[in-house]
């Protein structure tokens, strides 16, 4: 049985079985994570008939997950790289299946948007592990492909979880969108212990940056917390400022307690990594025109076109197929042209959908006013996920792995909160205009999803403005990473032993 970190750095890791397999567990793991992001949108209105969710607090069940997934994300990436990646993975899995199971049997509101927060905390500790373990485990042109891979699943899941929902909540019935994560979070859990060598060693808690941690935490929840609420009490509101106001203060005092602790939660050397941080920022912009994308075209196929549950989830396979098939092409385009073209092509492309979406008419149809617009998009966020989650981690050590994938899942989830936020309130505002004018609601609210969808394509463009400072990485191994490998074969022994 040989170890695949201690393989020859000229073998490749992915041409083994156990390779293929491991890459397989985090993908499915990172499709897990994504895929509850979006799965419950559809079903909400079973869940508030059967639960009796007021209409004000059923966005909790959506906005609990986000919150705390979110908001626990950089401590869970640390946790990772501290105190073990297996270990950290599995905690999160352990967490992410018993909240999924209490989800799927609760008996009231509360109890359902408990196990919602509860499943946001296992997600933030299981989605940075998991990323950190890809990042550790494959080198060179292997890492590539795995990155892009992982890339093209995140994409996937944020369509097919809308697909799911559907055909879930219309058949056997809405609690399955969360009772399905049962049997995936068995098998991941006897999966890791089976393919991932023991990493655990002591816990140091004086390694552990105990007030960076309580700062981030702190910050993140109430930024996304008050992005989720801003729409509800007003942007202008005093506690809309005060809450973004103690955010920022918070997130800035924790930037400089990173600068001056000896083990800090993020070290800030990581923003010295070329094209790191603008990778970050890439992701954020796009992700707030995307995420929106979803919430804005469900709402207009199931009260505007009056479809089904199952019919708006069923709608969203052919964008799934686009996702794939884009996400493919992505892969193979990285060696040969790198990151940055498709990044930005990808953004291009995912902004032209939106502009299309964008001119849908109340009385529109499946086939000319949304499937053109809606595969658009699919090959840009399909493109564009491959690419910034390899510059994301692009020239990143192993020792800060964690939080490299920790900061671009948070910079994804913040993305997402901060779209709904802004892109609901420019929707809500255009539709209250035009019933005020005496406008039939179908129209009043298509002309709100329209001015929104509007803004979610201007948005995906700027992404692709950002997209321009990252780096162009191909995937090379430097010269510096194949000395380092042939000096210290047993760096890093994550994974169990290839057959």
């Amino acid at each position: 049985m040989t170890n695949l970190a201690s393989s020859p750095p000229s073998a490749s890791a992915l041409s083994t079985r156990r390779g293929k397999q491991v890459l397989g567990l985090l993908c499915a793991i990172a499709f897990l994570d994504f895929v509850d992001a979006s799965i419950v949108n559809v079903a909400l209105p079973s869940i508030r008939e059967d639960l009796g969710f007021s209409v004000q607090s059923l966005q909790w069940v959506l906005s609990g997950y986000l919150l705390t997934y979110g908001g626990f994300m950089l401590l869970g990436g640390r946790a990772a790289d501290l105190f073990g990646r297996r270990r950290v993975l599995q905690t999160g899995q352990v967490i992410f299946a018993v909240s999924s199971l209490v989800g799927g049997l609760s008996q009231s509101s509360g109890m359902l948007v408990a196990a919602r927060l509860c499943q946001g905390v296992g997600a933030a500790l299981m989605l940075p592990a998991a990323l950190s373990l890809l990042t550790t485990t494959f080198t060179g042109t292997d890492r590539h492909k795995a990155l892009g891979v992982w890339g093209g699943v995140a994409g996937l899941a944020s369509a097919f979880g809308v697909l799911l929902g559907g055909v879930l909540s219309e058949g056997p019935g809405w609690r399955w969108v969360l009772l399905v994560n049962e049997p995936v979070c068995l098998a991941g859990i006897a999966c890791t212990f089976v393919l991932f060598a023991d990493d655990r060693h002591r816990p140091d808690l004086r390694a552990l940056d105990l007030r960076g941690a309580l700062l981030s935490t702190a910050g993140m929840l109430l930024l996304v917390y008050t992005l989720i609420k801003a729409p509800d009490v007003g942007w202008d509101a005093a506690r809309t400022i005060a809450g973004l106001a103690g955010a920022v203060a918070l997130l800035v005092v924790f930037i400089v307690n990173e600068a001056r602790s000896d083990n800090p939660l993020l070290p800030l050397s990581i923003f010295r990594i070329r094209g790191v941080a603008a990778a970050d920022v890439t992701m954020l912009i796009a992700v707030a025109g995307i995420i929106a994308m979803f919430f804005f075209l469900t709402l207009y196929m199931q009260n505007v076109l009056g479809y089904s549950q199952i019919k708006t989830g069923l709608s969203y396979l052919p964008l799934c197929f686009g996702v794939a098939i884009a996400a493919g092409i992505g892969s193979g385009l990285l060696p040969r042209v790198g990151t940055k073209p498709v990044m930005v092509v990808g953004a291009l492309l995912g902004a032209a959908g939106l502009f299309w979406l964008a001119q849908v008419p109340a009385h529109g149809t499946f086939a000319a006013d949304l499937l053109p617009g809606m595969m658009l998009a699919a090959f840009g966020l399909g493109a564009m996920f491959v690419s910034v989650t390899t510059a994301a981690n692009e020239g990143v050590p192993p020792d800060q792995a964690g939080g490299a994938a920790a900061l671009l899942n948070a910079s994804q989830q913040v993305g997402g909160a901060l779209g709904l936020a802004i892109f609901s309130a420019l929707a809500t505002a255009r539709t209250r205009d035009q019933l005020a004018a005496h406008v039939p609601p179908p129209a009043a609210l298509t002309d709100g999803v329209q001015r929104a969808l509007l803004a979610c394509g201007i948005c995906v463009a700027a992404a692709a403005v950002v997209a321009l400072w990252t780096t162009n990485s191909r995937g090379e191994v430097p010269i510096e990473a194949e000395a380092d490998a042939h000096a210290e074969p047993d760096a890093e022994p994550l994974p169990a032993g290839a057959a």
